[in-house]
């Protein structure tokens, strides 16, 4: 970070609940965006999957648009020149092909420009317990790149969802930079009641960075429902703010002085190492020696 970069900003997560029809979803967001710009935000972010939450596949994509075409993403580059905001769009369902789809985050600077975007890499292809089974893979192509944006206040690594579960993505975007971690979710209640905190708190802990993690939550209007729990991490693992369940905006003061604070104490960062896996040994060849009588 150089000198001249403020290390103060006000940061703004804002929980939603997104249903089916993406001009609803706009206009929520656009409300908790605006409220949140009113409480002094100079950064918000949304979560995952802002403008369209729907299992429904041809419906699905009979909403979508290219990046050109995405009246979410124009709508909301117009809205950060006017509010003189940067907004982070946790990820849009953008289309890419006639039945594929990129889960893809844009990063907003004031003068409405794309500062940067990044499609998910790691696609939540899973059946869980309760009988639930998501094939992320089967609407979305995943991202092949890691990202970084540089806001005034340092360099961002960005992420969605269920990146969260890999570490080394993070620990990447740390050694190249971030000091801040963006993880926009969609988090079902199942898995966020046993892992979001914790997983969170450790990506913060263990790369000596913020978090900050835009979630879903609730009953959704395709049946899905959601953890919720928005957070604001600090490098510490500490949550400096957190959401329940309902439509929200949830927010912290942030001083990224404190990244170096915590790198100070724990310099993990310094002390990675390359290193191979090796192979297990042989099993033990046992001697039976025996004695002359």
């Amino acid at each position: 970070m150089s000198a001249d970069h403020k290390t103060t900003f006000k940061a703004a997560m804002i929980q939603m609940r997104t249903g089916i029809a993406p001009a609803a979803n706009l206009d929520a967001a656009t409300k908790l965006i605006t409220q949140a710009k009113a409480a002094g935000a100079d950064y918000v972010q949304t979560p995952e999957i802002t403008n369209a939450f729907d299992t429904n596949r041809e419906r699905l994509f009979s909403n979508l648009h290219d990046e050109e075409r995405d009246p979410t993403l124009s709508a909301m580059r117009d809205l950060a020149r006017r509010l003189n905001l940067h907004i982070h769009l946790g990820s849009l369902a953008i289309k890419v092909a006639p039945e594929k789809a990129a889960n893809r985050a844009f990063v907003i600077n004031p003068q409405g420009d794309i500062a940067a975007r990044y499609d998910k890499i790691h696609m939540f292809d899973v059946e869980l317990d309760d009988g639930h089974t998501y094939r992320e893979s089967r609407n979305y192509r995943p991202g092949e790149r890691a990202v970084l944006a540089d806001l005034p206040w340092g360099r961002l690594g960005v992420t969605i969802c269920y990146d969260l579960r890999f570490p080394s993505l993070y620990r990447a975007l740390a050694e190249a930079g971030a000091i801040m971690l963006a993880i926009p979710s969609a988090f079902t209640k199942q898995t966020g009641e046993a892992h979001w905190h914790v997983l969170n708190r450790a990506r913060a802990i263990e790369n000596g960075a913020f978090v900050f993690a835009a979630a879903q939550g609730g009953k959704h209007e395709n049946g899905r429902e959601t953890f919720g729990h928005s957070l604001i991490v600090d490098p510490w693992g500490r949550v400096l703010a957190e959401g329940g369940i309902e439509p929200d905006v949830v927010m912290a003061e942030i001083d990224l002085s404190e990244v170096a604070a915590a790198r100070k104490r724990i310099p993990s960062l310094q002390h990675g190492r390359r290193f191979e896996v090796a192979e297990p040994l042989p099993e033990p060849t046992y001697l039976h020696i025996v004695r002359s009588q």
